[in-house]
């Protein structure tokens, strides 16, 4: 997969936060070389946060973010306000842009209070400083100001492209630091091991091309040196017999779990592409500790199943149709059912029994842990479809044993 087709939740999202005219859009036209954002100098010209995949040298595949000014006002202001305040849970390293003419005030305070609250990594990028002698005072008061905090503070000029090297660098620097290895589940086989993955063609597959999480499963397969045989659950059983070695493991779509089980041998390893995305999005031990909610579920409690990504809803669709459908032939219980999709995700969760979110394949670490821990403090059990499937269906143990350290 080329650095163009890099997945969202597999970049790097830079967001720059500051002040209405602080000068933040036309220091990301600068920091990328492209005229990505709207400049003028007319206060609020950028209304909407705006969100660009793209190319970075030499930090690679990011996502970059500009945000209205957080000082904004009147009723829209306060809803652009909102969405940066959103934005910031899918942050992963935040550019502080000050203006260096107006030095630093309350509103600046407040957004590196909100880095530090939610350990976003931070850079302050003092902007207007060709602007002349005022100009070095304020970046002077700034570097004191934020000098034991910061990751770094910059002396930059958007308009002359002064710093621009150094920004980038120290950037370079923080994404580096946040690379931890982590694989799907290429840790988990040996070089020349088989693994099968399960992949049903029905309805609600996408038309001439496998969802991502099959997509990330056949390249880390590859990069580990293992064979992926990609079969449909009618063809398994075939497959599995004229193998004529056992697989390593074999990985099914949650939504065949039950009849994979039912072919699959106990001696061969079994779990799901859900099951191993949200291991490798730090979702999985909150997940099974939440699944049992389900057993408590009474008449009329609300449920939140909550997807990453937004898609046109088939006849059959997972979140609206097949879930629900299991979770009352499993409960016996009438329950209310809500959905969020994308970035709808409620900041108050409060009024429901449990949520059931998806893998997160579209969403990066940092907005999935951010709602683990929306629901932590809301003391609402949180698990995902493919824990929430095999625990309904009677095979949860088996589908994670391949983490011990899990507790079922």
């Amino acid at each position: 997969m080329g650095m163009n087709n890099t997945p969202s939740g597999e970049r790097i999202h830079i967001g720059f936060f500051g002040r209405r005219n602080a000068g933040k859009s036309s220091l990301v036209n600068a920091v990328t070389g492209q005229e990505l954002a709207v400049v003028s100098e007319q206060k609020g010209t950028t209304t909407d946060p705006v969100w660009k995949a793209m190319e970075l040298l030499p930090l690679g595949p990011v996502v970059i973010i500009d945000t209205p000014g957080f000082d904004d006002e009147g009723s829209l202001g306060e809803l652009r306000v909102k969405k940066t305040r959103q934005v910031l849970n899918r942050t992963d390293i935040a550019v502080l842009v000050v203006d260096a003419v107006e030095g630093a005030g309350s509103c600046d305070e407040e957004l590196t209070a909100l880095f530090r609250q939610k350990q976003i990594p931070y850079i302050v990028a003092v902007n207007k400083t060709d602007a002349g002698a005022a100009s070095e005072k304020a970046s002077a008061a700034c570097e004191g100001l934020w000098a034991d905090k910061a990751a770094a503070v910059i002396a930059v000029s958007a308009l002359k492209g002064q710093g621009i090297h150094e920004l980038k660098e120290a950037i370079g620097s923080l994404a580096a630091s946040q690379e931890d290895g982590k694989r799907l589940l290429g840790d988990l086989v040996r070089p020349g091991d088989f693994v099968v993955l399960v992949v049903p063609i029905d309805s609600a597959a996408p038309k001439g091309r496998l969802i991502l999480p099959q997509q990330q499963a056949i390249r880390d397969l590859l990069e580990a040196g293992a064979v992926s045989i990609v079969v449909k659950e009618s063809e398994l059983q075939e497959t599995l017999a004229r193998l004529g070695v056992k697989p390593a493991m074999v990985v099914t779509d949650s939504q065949a779990f039950e009849e994979v089980a039912r072919i699959v041998p106990e001696d061969i390893t079994l779990t799901s592409f859900s099951i191993l995305m949200a291991r490798y999005k730090g979702l999985l031990h909150m997940a099974v500790q939440g699944v049992t909610a389900i057993d408590k579920l009474k008449d009329g409690d609300r449920v939140l199943i909550s997807e990453g990504c937004t898609h046109h809803r088939q006849c059959d669709d997972i979140g609206t149709v097949k879930i629900p459908r299991w979770l009352h032939k499993y409960t016996g219980r009438e329950l209310v059912i809500e959905t969020s999709s994308g970035m709808g995700f409620p900041e108050d969760l409060s009024p429901y029994a449990m949520v059931i979110h998806c893998g997160g394949c579209m969403l990066n670490e940092r907005e999935v842990r951010c709602r683990m821990q929306c629901a932590a403090d809301a003391g609402v059990p949180i698990t995902n479809y493919g824990t929430a499937i095999a625990y309904m269906k009677g095979i949860l143990g088996r589908s994670i044993e391949l983490f011990p350290d899990l507790i079922c």
